[in-house]
């Protein structure tokens, strides 16, 4: 779509009817598009592939082939394609099933010219926004990137301020969040900014480790120091002398393991098994968790010493679904890595995907959504990711019915300012806040949620969760 600015857009109208296809290429002619006329579903087809335009105004009902069929065969080839279903048979169940299918809007003969140059010329600059919104992508995911970190939420901008302030400082640290939540990223950033960047980084995963030979293994030992010990071997801790040593799901780690580590963070030492000898090592050491350590050291799971030693500085990194303005810069993020890998000329999201991607709760945090677009952009065969891209639990989770699929972003967007202002019991400010927006941004939602009740309807009542139902007209 880049330089549809200067160039005309592309439109394939296709109709079995000759005279309508005159009516709306004169119609259309002089709109700044360059519009092809097909005369039945095959010549369409044919037109399509070898024209490749950025709109299709598509007849319903034709011999041989109906608009449905020839709607999957256009949107298989190319779903960022938008089809324009037109039928003088209208009928809201196949208006319904147009649109569920990808059709961008549906219209019924004889057609209003004016309405339709309106259509056009709205989609024609909804092109336009797309193309431009493209070209600065690239520029917004680099302004947003802290140390290989995508993220431009208070959430993470807060994240971002901590490890910045506290690398240059510290001696032990504790990543905590969910999986998938980036634990190592961040890891990785306070060694980068740390004053020993140019020393090792070392990676030992607690949950991986056998728990008889943990201490070896972190530790080291000496020859003959039990069977198969047949010479001397360094620990990871000392491998990561003069650099950073993260600890994996250090909530792991066996209680008597946990006591010999608290002694290397008090003392700085490490003795190799069946060593009466300590060897000085000079490092930061980062654990990170995806465990209530709190609670472990209640339940006695945990050393309530090691937990304090290692929370001196505790950085907690938030789920993606608490942090969502994140997610569209995380998309472009990880669509141009994989389409680079696979080298694919991927540009970008159909709507109704990124729709179906911004609803869903994304349980796996980021590691899910690398997993979902990596997988969509190695088995896509188009310019664009589509809906049936996405893997079965985007497509079924949270389904209200058949009409999901007609739910808009600006919808959404009201269901969430909705759920977010009944969970704090209508606290407007709490909400605001909860929400990243002012708090007369939450009023300019209530007022297209209910457009026919001024603020002083009390909608919501800040004194209870429930919304007062008696108050709203349904």
């Amino acid at each position: 779509m880049t330089g549809l600015k200067n160039n005309p857009l592309k439109l394939l109208v296709i109709d079995d009817d000759p005279m309508h296809l005159e009516l709306v290429s004169d119609a259309l002619g002089t709109e700044g598009l360059e519009v092809t006329k097909a005369q039945g579903p095959e010549e369409g087809m044919e037109a399509f592939q070898k024209l490749r335009p950025r709109m299709v105004l598509l007849d319903l009902v034709m011999p041989g082939m109906n608009g449905i069929d020839v709607l999957g065969k256009i949107l298989a080839i190319d779903p960022g394609v938008d089809v324009i279903l037109v039928t003088a048979h209208y009928s809201s169940e196949s208006a319904v099933e147009a649109i569920q299918k990808g059709a961008a809007d549906y219209l019924t003969k004889p057609l209003d010219l004016k309405k339709l140059r309106e259509r056009v010329q709205n989609f024609r600059n909804e092109a336009l926004t797309r193309s431009n919104a493209l070209q600065l992508d690239q520029q917004i995911v680099d302004s947003y990137q802290f140390e290989g970190i995508v993220g431009r939420s208070p959430l993470m901008l807060d994240v971002f301020a901590k490890i910045r302030r506290a690398s240059p400082h510290f001696r032990s640290a504790l990543i905590t969040g969910a999986t998938g939540t980036g634990k190592e990223l961040a890891a990785r950033a306070m060694h980068k900014l740390s004053p020993v960047s140019s020393g090792p980084f070392v990676v030992c995963d607690c949950s991986a480790i056998v728990e008889t030979l943990a201490e070896s293994e972190m530790f080291g030992y000496v020859k003959g120091a039990f069977t198969g010990a047949n010479q001397d071997k360094k620990g990871i801790f000392e491998l990561a002398s003069g650099g950073t040593v993260f600890l994996d799901e250090i909530g792991e780690l066996p209680l008597v393991t946990q006591a010999k580590l608290l002694r290397v963070l008090q003392s700085r030492e490490v003795q190799r098994v069946g060593s009466p000898v300590t060897h000085p090592v000079d490092l930061r050491v980062i654990a990170a968790t995806n465990r209530d350590l709190k609670k472990m050291v209640k339940e006695n799971q945990f050393r309530e010493d090691l937990y304090y030693r290692l929370a001196m500085l505790e950085i907690v990194l938030p789920r993606l679904s608490e942090r969502r303005e994140d997610l569209p810069l995380l998309q472009r993020y990880f669509l141009e890595q994989f389409a680079a890998t696979y080298k694919k000329p991927l540009s970008g999201f159909t709507r109704r995907a990124q729709i179906r991607m911004s609803a869903y709760s994304w349980p796996g945090n980021i590691r899910q959504l690398e997993n979902v677009i990596g997988t969509a952009c190695m088995m896509s065969d188009g310019g664009v990711l589509d809906i049936h891209d996405l893997p079965a639990e985007l497509l079924e989770a949270n389904s209200q019915g058949d009409t999901d699929d007609l739910v808009t972003l600006d919808e959404i967007q009201i269901r969430h300012v909705k759920r977010i202002l009944e969970h704090v019991g209508g606290n407007k400010a709490r909400a605001a806040e909860i929400l990243g927006i002012g708090r007369g941004t939450i009023y300019h939602f209530l007022s297209r949620i209910h457009p026919d009740k001024s603020e002083k309807g009390k909608i919501y009542d800040n004194r209870s969760s429930e919304l007062k139902n008696a108050q709203v007209k349904t």
